[in-house]
């Protein structure tokens, strides 16, 4: 039967492998199988417990031992029909993520995943009221109806709920970023791997999960560290008080024509920038053009060791905090 099924999608999953189908799908055909056929041998039985059990009570139950049993068989059968539906959903996501993959799109690789979440929840939705309508012939339109108040505060109390999913369709709509961008959020930065109906997911650069609610990703501050051309790097460096003007200015040409010949920088200059309470402030100051982390944080290393080189070339030293103590020699002699 799953074979069969198959040929069904054949022209749509060309690409794909018989055998995925076949593996999504096997056991629930067979728990469908098993329970169709079970439930046709058991219709045709009689209960003879009906008869003596229920034959003396009075009134009459409404149902019996045979109902009973109907009903369990229907319930399993109408969970395996949604069970096929939901693993059919999943092949169908299945082969669209394949060809997402082929294209240099990565909007629809971060689409389809939610989609499918999307469709899946819907199909469970439906399944849950089938159950309720045939399985316990409860009236589905008037439970509905009759929720009112109810439904109401149910509502209300799953508005985080509602907002981190209107929150997801919001950032499908203006897609600050797709999955595989480095983003920053209030100082969190990861790798975006999923968005789904409540959450983001991100992985850290130490390769740490990290879950987002999709309205703390639209409310607060998002910079996307992907879409920009170069990383920055600003920082400080002491020099003794020690050290003569004319080797601060050696040291300045040596670090500024460093920087302007390195291939993995641009833009980079340093300046003697101000007087501090322990040395010679230094800034430095260069964009790294290789956006990949493990890259920019070679290029960031290789760049401190030269300048350590440059600094001890020119015959000075790295300041640090120091404190003098001062003495009076005239009351120390007495």
């Amino acid at each position: 039967m799953s074979l069969l099924l198959f040929t069904v999608f054949k022209k749509f999953a060309r690409d794909i492998n018989d055998g995925t189908f076949v593996s999504l799908l096997l056991k629930p055909i067979e728990s469908f199988i098993t329970f169709c056929t079970f439930y046709i041998a058991i219709n045709q039985l009689k209960y003879p417990l009906d008869v003596v059990v229920w034959h003396r009570l009075k009134p009459k139950p409404n149902i019996t031992i045979g109902d009973f049993i109907d009903k369990i068989f229907l319930f399993l059968i109408i969970l395996s029909v949604f069970w096929i539906i939901l693993r059919i959903i999943d092949f169908i996501a299945h082969v669209l993520k394949y060809r997402a993959s082929l294209t240099l799109n990565k909007a629809d690789d971060q689409l389809i995943p939610f989609l499918k979440e999307l469709t899946k929840t819907l199909i469970c939705f439906m399944g849950f009221f089938v159950l309720l309508g045939f399985v316990f012939e409860i009236n589905v339109l008037t439970l509905i109806t009759g929720l009112g108040i109810g439904g109401i505060a149910i509502a209300l109390a799953a508005k985080e709920s509602l907002e981190n999913l209107i929150g997801s369709f919001t950032i499908f709509l203006d897609k600050p970023f797709t999955v595989g961008d480095v983003v920053k959020v209030d100082g969190i930065e990861g790798t975006i791997q999923k968005v789904g109906f409540r959450s983001t997911w991100l992985t850290s650069p130490d390769k740490t999960t990290i879950v987002i609610p999709n309205r703390a990703m639209i409310d607060g501050v998002l910079e996307n560290v992907t879409l920009r051309d170069f990383r920055r790097v600003n920082f400080h460096i002491g020099l003794t008080f020690e050290t003569k003007a004319e080797d601060i200015k050696k040291i300045l040409a040596a670090i500024n024509n460093y920087l302007t010949s390195n291939p993995n920088t641009r833009d980079g200059y340093a300046t003697f920038d101000n007087f501090g309470d322990s040395g010679l402030n230094i800034q430095v100051l260069y964009l790294v053009i290789n956006m990949e982390h493990n890259e920019y944080v070679h290029v960031k290393e290789e760049i401190n060791f030269k300048l350590i080189e440059i600094v001890e070339q020119y015959g000075s030293n790295f300041a640090y905090p120091t404190q003098r103590s001062i003495t009076d020699s005239k009351n120390t002699s007495s």
